[in-house]
């Protein structure tokens, strides 16, 4: 039937079949070397470029909206270390929306120890925001209440309230600036590095050898425990009557 159409009406008739093709066809579009496909397929991907601007309007918010700290008429940016009779709540202001980076850590775990010099340059990288460490076997009822079971945790207070928990295994600077941009939307300063400094404090990053007087009396106790029980239970099986005899026979 084609063959006693006009050239001209048989293109007009093809090139809709054509378009049709393409919208139903995907990927198959570009794959002919016709003008007609050619022209079809531009038409399907044209639209593709109004879709930018959504892409960049949909673009995540900060999950925890920080007031951040005046910096003026600090000369030093550095991380505050609890001691055993400082509580950590009296640090953190519940009436305030301020942003505080808490740290919990122990002086004999190596890594612990390994992220000491990546914490201690945060300071200076976020100065408008708080950092706060604090021996976790020295406040056990603050690692109680906030679910902190190994360390190093680190949690992001805003307030008094725990907002985030950093959970990454790669425990670096960069790591730890993704952190908090993403929670909190700030940028790190980009001249910021680990230095010599930050190797040597105020967290330290040696390990220090120390005893564990709980663990040491728990195993005393669970010794004396089992000593007296088997004592114990032999006084108890002689004392039995018909039990000395059995033992003899």
């Amino acid at each position: 039937v084609l063959s006693v159409v006009p050239g001209e009406a048989r293109d007009g008739r093809a090139s809709p079949a054509a378009g049709a093709g393409c919208e139903a066809g995907g990927d198959a579009c570009g794959a002919g070397g016709g003008p007609g496909r050619e022209q079809a397929g531009l038409e399907t991907v044209l639209p593709a470029p109004a879709e930018e601007p959504n892409g960049t309007d949909s673009a995540k918010a900060p999950k925890v909206s920080c007031e951040e700290r005046n910096v003026t008429g600090i000369g030093r940016f550095a991380l505050q270390i609890l001691n055993v009779s400082q509580d950590l709540m009296e640090f953190l202001n519940p009436n305030s929306s301020d942003c505080t980076l808490v740290l919990f850590y122990t002086p004999w775990c190596r890594f612990s120890a390994s992220l000491a010099p990546h914490f201690n340059s945060l300071p200076r990288a976020f100065p408008t925001l708080r950092f706060l460490a604090l021996d976790a076997s020295q406040h056990s009822s603050l690692s109680t209440r906030f679910g902190t079971v190994a360390v190093p945790n680190i949690l992001l207070f805003q307030g008094a309230k725990p907002m985030a928990r950093f959970n990454h295994t790669d425990r670096t600077l960069e790591t730890l600036k993704d952190f908090i941009f993403n929670q909190t939307g700030i940028e790190a300063k980009s001249d910021v590095a680990v230095t010599e400094e930050d190797w040597e404090g105020p967290l330290p990053s040696v390990l220090t050898k120390g005893i564990d007087w709980l663990l040491l009396f728990s195993l005393l106790f669970l010794a004396s425990f089992v000593m007296y029980a088997t004592v114990r239970t032999e006084s108890i099986r002689w004392l039995i009557p018909g039990q000395e005899h059995e033992h003899q026979e």
